[in-house]
């Protein structure tokens, strides 16, 4: 059975736009202030010279707004990756907190 000429434009146009939907993106949603869970280490500046003992990284995370805290002592290994949730502390060789950053 043949398809009538009639019907013809009317497939290929049909065609086009489920090929095009196929294609769309859907809009993404307004960017915040600053998104749950990720990090703005000015809110925990008062931490600086203090021992990161778990008091002082529970509040940390807390004034962060981060969901993970890595502490970073002199020399230990480190992965470079960012992520937008982690906090870092940097201590020195004497235990006192020398820096709090994204990342």
């Amino acid at each position: 059975m043949s398809t009538p000429i009639r019907l013809l434009p009317l497939a290929a146009s049909a065609s086009v736009l489920l090929a095009l939907a196929a294609c769309a993106t859907t809009a993404s949603p307004p960017p915040t202030a600053q998104t749950a869970g990720t990090c703005n280490a000015q809110g925990a500046h008062w931490a600086i010279g203090n021992a990161p003992d778990q008091d002082v990284v529970n509040r940390i995370l807390q004034d962060t707004g981060s969901r993970d805290a890595r502490v970073l002592t002199p020399g230990m290994a480190a992965t470079m990756d960012y992520r937008p949730d982690r906090v870092n502390i940097d201590v020195n060789d004497r235990g006192a907190i020398t820096g709090i950053r994204c990342g």
